[in-house]
């Protein structure tokens, strides 16, 4: 067409301009004198004509076609003809002659304008899609997908929570080790947070199994009793849509904002110490989102979004307690087993029962009312995370399973177990042998549960600057750095703040020589063995 409307300029400017005739025009153009009338006529180039061919094989074969997929109408959706079935009827029962292409293409055509023309079967109707106005302040759409990061230096596959507006496109994305209803729960918190309300509505979901416990018929689900909690907590309903590809138009937002937004910002793969430190970026993420237009709209998200914010609902005085509650046993390795991961516990909780609060991204522990240990919460099926404070008590009876222990591995990984603890051991094992040297740091050890590791840390170095490899000397030079600030980058080991003792205390410096002989005579106490003697008349 383009092509066409350039040759009509060019014909319309040498007539106009030069007054070439016609016959001159169509040699110059090597185009019909038809051709040349029409350019003059009207710079627009008129439609081609459509030949109309007859067809007589489609005119005597549409009838029965027509019959067999208007019968399938009340027939079950199983039992129903296939275009390869309709070929076949046609020339076993009317010997017609037409190509399979042919009737492939008229039964795809036809079969949906059949069912709209039928009033029982408008669900079959043409596919396209329908465009939507939504109110502000009362949508949104929530959804999991996968993206794989690196954390601390390994590959993990997570699960991206994404939380989209329906009428501004304001959206919330955290990232969590899995899909567990824990997660589903703080993703949502998160959700609300971030917006400042509650959409006015509802949510449109899946069938996440955190929220439904089995589908029913039709849009109805047996809901978890958490999850129920959860809504009535917050005051929205719940839209669910229909199981499979016939409900994924019902929330289309959500599902190309999950693609989007993790081409944008996994792509390339992002590298984080921690889920945490990951989430932490993709809040700023969220935030530049704001100045993105959405296509086709003329103001940015932030701005529909402010739009919008009034017309939320009011969070509630305080957030949903979204961590789950369990009871494992520690076993004998002092470990308890929470999703096919393990996890350290004091040793004094090997053989009972502790109480778990499990969170997306966080394990904590708990010794009746009291904090025993915190973890992350990890990814891969199989991985154990073992604190080493955790085993000093059996290590003392054993210290010779220190070597070789994992969870002296992780610490030293993790730089928990720094070059100073390391060099204080070798001091101590070359001085009072392996058992009793390896005792002596487990004592030093046991005092990073009364100090902070920076304090203990700078009392090893005092201790091995004057030659002594004693616990006692280490907690002493110790309490001289209360003010010492922590190292950069170094891990806390769980601490508790000491009493401030009255005392002085003073470091004796190391001895540089030895002392001169003592010539003085040794003591005697002869001078009182007078008083041993009886007096007489004495009893």
């Amino acid at each position: 067409m383009e092509r066409r409307v350039e040759l009509f300029a060019a014909i319309r400017f040498d007539w106009q301009r030069h007054q070439m005739p016609i016959r001159e025009l169509a040699r110059k153009y090597d185009v019909h004198r038809r051709t040349v009338r029409q350019a003059i006529a009207s710079p627009v180039p008129p439609d081609r004509k459509v030949p109309v061919r007859a067809a007589p094989v489609r005119a005597a074969v549409a009838g029965w076609i027509d019959e067999m997929l208007a019968g399938d109408l009340a027939a079950p959706r199983k039992q129903r003809h296939t275009a390869r079935r309709v070929f076949e009827r046609l020339a076993d029962e009317h010997g017609a002659q037409v190509s399979y292409s042919y009737v492939a293409k008229y039964v795809a055509r036809r079969r949906a304008e059949i069912a709209a023309q039928d009033g029982r079967a408008g669900a079959e109707g043409l596919a396209g899609f329908v465009p939507q106005v939504r109110e502000p302040g009362a949508e949104a759409e929530v959804d999991f997908g996968d993206v794989t990061v690196e954390l601390d230096g390994r590959p993990a596959r997570c699960f991206l929570f994404a939380f989209r507006l329906s009428y501004s496109g304001k959206a919330c994305h955290r990232v969590y080790a899995s899909q567990a209803q824990e997660a589903f729960l703080e993703g949502h918190v998160a959700a609300f947070e971030v917006i400042g309300g509650v959409p006015a509505r509802q949510v449109r979901y899946d069938n996440l199994s955190p929220a439904v416990a089995k589908v029913l018929a039709g849009r109805n689900r047996a809901e978890t009793q958490r999850w129920l909690s959860f809504r009535a907590f917050y005051g929205f309903e719940a839209f669910y849509c229909l199981p499979g590809a016939e409900g994924a138009h019902e929330k289309g937002g959500i599902e190309g904002e999950i693609g989007r937004f993790r081409r944008r910002w996994f792509v390339p793969v992002p590298r984080a110490a921690s889920l945490a430190e990951l989430n932490a970026a993709l809040a700023e993420a969220d935030a530049a989102e704001d100045a993105r237009h959405v296509a086709g709209r003329a103001v940015t998200v932030g701005a529909d979004f402010a739009a919008e914010r009034g017309r939320l609902l009011p969070l509630p005085a305080e957030p949903f307690d979204t961590a789950t509650v369990i009871w494992p046993r520690a076993d004998r390795y002092a470990r308890v087993s929470v999703g096919k991961c393990r996890y350290s516990v004091p040793a004094r909780l090997i053989g009972s029962r502790v109480r778990v609060m499990l969170s997306a991204n966080e394990l904590r522990v708990f010794d009746g009312s009291k904090l025993a240990a915190v973890h992350p919460r990890l990814i891969a099926a199989g991985d154990e995370r073992l604190e080493l404070d955790h085993y000093l008590e059996i290590l003392v009876r054993k210290p010779g399973a220190l070597p070789g222990s994992a969870a002296l591995a992780q610490a030293r990984t993790a730089g928990a177990f720094t070059s100073a603890h390391e060099a204080f051991w070798a001091a101590a094992r070359a001085r009072h042998g392996d058992a009793a040297g390896t005792r002596a740091l487990i004592e030093v050890l046991l005092l990073h549960r009364r100090m902070p590791a920076g304090q203990v840390t700078a009392g090893i170095a005092a201790a091995l600057a004057a030659g002594s490899c004693s616990p006692d000397v280490v907690a002493v030079e110790a309490r001289k750095h209360t003010a010492s600030p922590e190292p950069a980058g170094e891990p806390a080991w769980p601490a508790i703040t000491p009493r401030r003792s009255r005392a002085a205390v003073v470091t004796l410096p190391a001895r540089q020589a030895p002392l001169p002989p003592d010539q003085r005579p040794a003591p005697s106490v002869a001078a009182y063995d007078q008083l041993l003697t009886r007096r007489p008349g004495g009893t």
